[in-house]
């Protein structure tokens, strides 16, 4: 899953970004709304964790810019603006969920997940072949036996589950697992797959489409 914050704090953006980089998501950071709108417009993230009261571009012009957008993220509204009546200005104005500051950060992380499967219209429990994906209990079994993944690693598999048996190519995982900063050219898919596969034991499962991607079949 891939997620923009939208936060012009630096330390609490920071401390969101890596809290959520820890549990499994790519994540840029944007400082003021109009930065916000244009990563979107050129990166396909799932969700926006967005501060109603950004600099350049308020919170709320980003969210009215992006209602309706068929490529749009889904939105969830964190701020310091609590009141039942702001709570209803944000959703009226398109945000799909709301959280007020001061937050739990557990319960920011399974409304970003809910969040991210409602967008992709799916089940928390996925299955494919001989394997078994919880995504809400980070939790991977292959023929009943329990798989230790690495959060990169889940979320390289999850990427192939989800696909469904198409083929998912070097640069769709680097946009979907990865983010911003990391280097096109690395070989970083590659390693994690290579984990992953010896993880998942014989016999293989996961199949390279060689100029294509991978796929799960």
């Amino acid at each position: 899953m891939r997620v923009l914050i939208a936060e012009d704090e630096p330390t609490l953006a920071e401390h969101i970004a890596d809290g959520l980089r820890d549990a499994g998501m790519a994540v840029d950071v944007a400082p003021d709304g109009a930065d916000a709108l244009a990563k979107v417009g050129v990166n396909a993230y799932d969700v926006l964790v967005l501060d109603r009261d950004l600099p350049v571009l308020h919170g709320d012009d980003v969210c009215r810019a992006l209602a309706g957008r068929a490529d749009a993220p889904l939105i969830i509204m964190l701020t310091a603006f609590v009141e039942l009546a702001d709570r209803l200005d944000g959703l009226a104005m398109g945000a799909d969920d709301y959280l007020g500051k001061p937050f739990a950060f557990d319960e920011l992380v399974l409304r970003v997940r809910a969040l991210g499967r409602r967008g992709r219209s799916q089940s928390a429990l996925l299955r494919r072949d001989s394997i078994e994906m919880d995504t809400l209990r980070r939790a991977v079994w292959r023929d009943g036996r329990v798989i230790r993944l690495t959060a990169k690693e889940f979320a390289v598999l999850e990427a192939l589950m989800v696909s469904d048996g198409a083929v998912v190519s070097t640069e769709d995982l680097l946009e979907r697992v990865w983010d911003e900063n990391t280097d096109p050219f690395t070989n970083t898919v590659r390693v994690t797959m290579n984990r992953l596969r010896r993880k998942l034991g014989d016999p293989a499962v996961i199949e390279t489409l060689v100029g294509a991607g991978y796929r799960l079949p």
